[in-house]
């Protein structure tokens, strides 16, 4: 298989199944792939649509949280669950373009070994004032105390190979932290421009207080780890 896309779902149940059929739309037969829809314990009727939307889509697959768990924790449980050597992930409210899946796709493919990760960067984003402004404060801060190369880290559209990320620590909040989880690792990080779309259904998760404030302790926690982190050049005499 070349390709487990993952997405992460929260009361999405307007937005999940139009998704889903999308990604396989776009993806065709350009690929082997798979859909892992994980569902965090929505309390509305998305893990009701997305059973459906299995008898339509037979390349989906559908994983369910006993209990609200964090969007990071249901990326995790996707890549763990998924079959191919490359992850793919995406939002599960729509504004992500899944025809940019394959461009991301074939960038790490052509990549050098060192290309860890590549990330969308919305350069137009299509979010309320408050959610850019926001945004905006949010990447200038992680900027400037991460230095992670990244304009954009809050893109969930992103292509890193499953063992990359299976070697990253696992925290809430780390899907926000992968591009200076991923240097910290000595790799490097691509970024390329992707579409965004406004919300359409559905109602979005995030404000300033959950995208500011609360990151403050996990942009600590990254830095503590970069200070930490040791990358002896090992060789082997012959």
């Amino acid at each position: 298989m070349d390709l487990s896309v993952v997405i992460p779902a929260y009361n999405e149940a307007e937005n999940i199944t139009l998704l889903v059929a999308e990604v396989c739309d776009r993806l065709g037969t350009a690929l082997d792939y798979e859909v892992i829809v994980v569902d965090d314990c929505s309390d509305d009727n998305t893990r009701d649509v997305l059973q459906a939307s299995r008898k339509q889509h037979p390349r989906l697959r559908v994983l369910h949280h006993g209990s609200r768990s964090g969007q990071s924790a249901a990326i995790c449980s996707g890549v763990q669950a998924a079959r191919a050597h490359l992850i793919a992930t995406l939002d599960g409210d729509g504004q992500n373009d899944p025809v940019d899946i394959l461009n991301l796709y074939h960038a790490m493919e052509r990549s050098q070994d060192d290309l860890l990760l590549v990330a969308g960067y919305r350069r137009q984003r299509r979010d309320t004032w408050l959610k850019r402004f926001s945004s905006r404060i949010a990447n200038k801060v992680r900027a400037a105390i991460l230095k992670d190369a990244t304009p954009d880290t809050g893109c969930g559209l992103k292509v890193f190979a499953r063992a990359t990320f299976l070697a990253l620590p696992q925290f809430d909040h780390m899907h926000r932290f992968l591009p200076a989880l991923v240097r910290r690792l000595g790799g490097t990080v691509l970024s390329v421009d992707v579409q965004h779309r406004p919300r359409q259904r559905g109602k979005s998760k995030y404000g300033l207080h959950n995208r500011l404030w609360v990151g403050i302790v996990d942009l600590l926690g990254v830095w503590w780890l970069q200070r930490r982190g040791i990358r002896p050049d090992v060789t082997e005499p012959g």
